[in-house]
């Protein structure tokens, strides 16, 4: 995976948050942390829109072939696909 470079500017507020997080929880470095903050917001996006489609197919009425099992295997799917 290529890195690429990004400048952020943060208020003092943050920039002290940014700091503690990394005295705090061991992250290495403040991109080390975005990193993680962004890793977290793209599973919560993720699990958003699953839940969504999930509730569209319950709300459609159309649950022929629709089971536990199968919606089981697939978010098994997605998560192995991230890992």
């Amino acid at each position: 995976m290529a890195i690429t470079t990004m400048n952020i500017s943060l208020p003092e507020s943050m920039r002290v948050l940014v700091e503690d997080a990394l005295a705090d929880d061991g992250y290495g470095s403040a991109s080390e942390y975005v990193r993680d903050l962004i890793r977290a917001d793209q599973k919560r996006r993720n699990e958003l829109k699953l839940e969504s489609l999930l509730l569209e197919r319950l709300r459609s009425g159309d649950d022929a072939g629709f089971s536990m099992d199968d919606v089981r295997a697939e978010v098994r799917r997605r998560i192995k696909s991230k890992v």
